[in-house]
């Protein structure tokens, strides 16, 4: 239809043209040149209705190229959005799935866990028999401690108390004062001599302390580290 409608422009472009070679050369136009004249109209008109058609031809594929990219990234759309369904899908499939197996591991752990509290509810409980090894030490156990000297006073030395719990204790004593009141000490902030003893750090020894002896002659003339440590009671 486009070529058809530039074909007929072109023909009514062109009767104007010939009308006017019509006047120009009617006292001696001939018969020869007018055929010669209606072949040179009827050439550029093939001319330019072979130059049409190609270009028609050129601008139809080129839209249906376009047409069709189109329709392809379309489809190509399309598929994408079905894939992503899908995986949608088989994600909320799997989470619920996990979910449900989650609960029912939590219900069996719980219920396992309430059999167990049941059973032990259930068990009588032991006796325990308190030795008088294992009581509390007495006041009348546990001496008063010598007046903590100064830090700038003489012949002061600091013992440190690292207790099972893993508190350290830090005192100033005399070395003059009695090896006995580490063990004084000792008892004073809760643990017993008949269930804890006491060591030198390093090397690590069991610290021997003997009455009248002071802390002097058991070796403490520096600043000192001593570990509570408890016995062993298979023995």
């Amino acid at each position: 239809m486009a070529s058809r409608g530039v074909v007929g422009i072109f023909l009514f472009s062109a009767l104007p043209l010939l009308c006017l070679e019509l006047r120009r050369g009617i006292p001696d136009l001939g018969v020869k040149d007018l055929i010669l004249l209606c072949g040179r109209i009827f050439l550029l008109l093939a001319l330019l209705t072979l130059i049409i058609s190609v270009t028609t031809s050129w601008l139809n594929s080129f839209k249906s190229s376009q047409v069709y990219l189109k329709e392809e990234e379309e489809k190509n759309e399309k598929r994408q959005k079905l894939v992503r369904k899908k995986q949608q899908e088989a994600q909320g499939e799997k989470g619920d799935e996990e979910l449900v197996l989650e609960n029912g591991s939590q219900t069996s752990f719980e219920t396992s866990n309430s059999r167990e509290a049941a059973k032990r509810r259930n068990l009588p409980k032991p006796l325990t028999k308190i030795s008088p090894s294992a009581e509390q030490p007495t006041q009348k156990e546990v001496l008063d401690l010598p007046e903590e000297p100064p830090e700038t006073a003489d012949e002061v030395v600091a013992v440190a108390l690292r207790c099972p719990s893993g508190r350290v204790l830090r005192r100033r004593f005399f070395k003059s004062c009695s090896s006995q009141v580490l063990f004084h000490w000792m008892m004073k902030i809760g643990y017993h001599i008949s269930l804890y003893s006491l060591s030198t750090s390093f090397p690590r020894r069991p610290l021997e302390v003997e009455e009248g002896w002071s802390l002097q002659d058991i070796g403490i003339t520096m600043d000192t580290v001593l570990n509570v440590e408890e016995k062993d009671q298979s023995n």
